[in-house]
C-alpha cells in the first residue's frame, strides 16, 4: 500500500497508539506502506516529537538486529492532575455515603473515558517498570484493572472469592479481611500466572489493606514479584496494613450524620 508521507504518519501513528509496549521493527512499516527504512526513520522522528510535546507518550527507537519502535503511553502531569481534582470533587458528593463507611463508585467505575484516563494516570505512574501483568480482585476493580491492563498491553487476571469450576485448578491463600477482621479465603487459576511474572495489583478502594496482602500472598505462591499497588481511592480513617501504595484519592473523614465526605487527591503525584 504506497502512501504519501502525510497519510502514513496518520497510520503509523494510530498503529503505535493501538499498540502500546510491542515493539516493531522499521521493515514492517517499510513493507506494508512501500517505503523506504530511512523514510519511515524520518516519520519516527517526526511522530516522536509531536507525541512528546502533547503529553501523549514517549517514543524509543531501538537499534539493532531486534530493534524497532516501541510506544509508551503518558499523561502530561497537569491533564492527570485536573481529571483527578474533577474525580475529587464528584467523590466528595454527600449521597455516595454507604453503610459500613464505604463510598458508591461504581457510576464512575462504569463510564468508559473515566476509566480509561485513570488507566492512563495509573500506568503512568509505573511506566519505569517491567510489568507481565495486571492483578486484581472480582469486585469493581475489574474494569479498573482491564483499563490499566490495556495501555500497558498486559494480561490481567482476578483473584475469586469462591471457586469457579471454569477456574480449572487453583491456588487459595487465607487471609484477614482489613474490614471485617474475618479469616476469608481468595483464589486463583493456577493458569493465571506464569512463574517469575512481575505484577501489578490494582483495586478500586482500599480500607483496611487486608485483600491486597491476601493477593500479594497469591503472588509468592505463584513464585511471582510484586511491582506495585495501585488504588483509585483510600480510606485513611482505618488503618492500612501496607503503605507501599499510590492512590488516586484519599477520603479523610466520612461524617454519616451529616453527610459529608471529605476527599483529597492521594499519593500518586508524589
Amino acid at each position: 500500500m504506497k502512501l504519501r508521507r502525510s497519510e502514513r504518519m496518520v497510520v503509523i501513528s494510530n498503529y503505535l497508539l493501538n499498540n502500546p509496549y510491542k515493539l516493531t521493527s522499521l521493515s514492517t512499516f517499510a513493507s506494508q506502506y512501500e517505503a523506504a527504512k530511512s523514510s519511515i526513520s524520518e516519520d519516527i522522528a517526526i511522530i516522536k516529537k509531536a507525541f512528546q510535546e502533547a503529553g501523549i507518550g514517549e517514543i524509543e527507537t531501538i537499534t539493532g538486529a531486534n530493534g524497532g519502535v516501541l510506544f509508551r503511553p503518558t499523561i502530561a502531569r497537569s491533564e492527570a492532575r485536573a481529571l483527578v481534582e474533577d474525580l475529587r470533587e464528584r467523590l466528595s458528593e454527600s449521597d455516595r455515603i454507604l453503610p459500613g463507611g464505604y463510598i458508591y463508585l461504581s457510576d464512575l467505575l462504569s463510564t468508559p473515558k473515566i476509566l480509561q484516563n485513570v488507566g492512563r494516570i495509573m500506568a503512568d505512574a509505573f511506566k519505569g517498570q517491567a510489568i507481565d501483568a495486571v492483578m486484581t480482585v472480582a469486585t469493581k476493580g475489574v474494569p479498573l484493572a482491564n483499563a490499566v491492563a490495556n495501555i500497558l498491553n498486559v494480561p490481567f487476571v482476578i483473584v475469586r472469592r469462591d471457586l469457579k469450576i471454569t477456574e480449572g485448578s487453583t491456588v487459595s491463600v487465607n487471609y484477614a479481611s482489613g474490614s471485617s477482621g474475618r479469616i476469608e479465603k481468595m483464589f486463583l487459576s493456577k493458569r493465571s500466572l506464569k512463574p517469575n511474572s512481575r505484577v501489578l495489583i490494582v483495586d478500586d478502594f482500599l480500607k483496611g489493606g487486608g485483600t491486597i496482602s491476601g493477593m500479594i500472598s497469591l503472588l509468592d505462591e505463584f513464585d511471582c514479584q510484586l511491582v506495585g499497588v495501585a488504588v483509585f481511592a483510600e480510606n485513611i480513617q482505618q488503618r492500612q496494613d501496607r503503605k507501599d501504595y499510590k492512590s488516586l484519592l484519599k477520603v479523610s473523614d466520612i461524617d454519616i450524620k451529616d453527610h459529608k465526605i471529605t476527599v483529597k487527591i492521594g499519593n500518586i503525584f508524589d
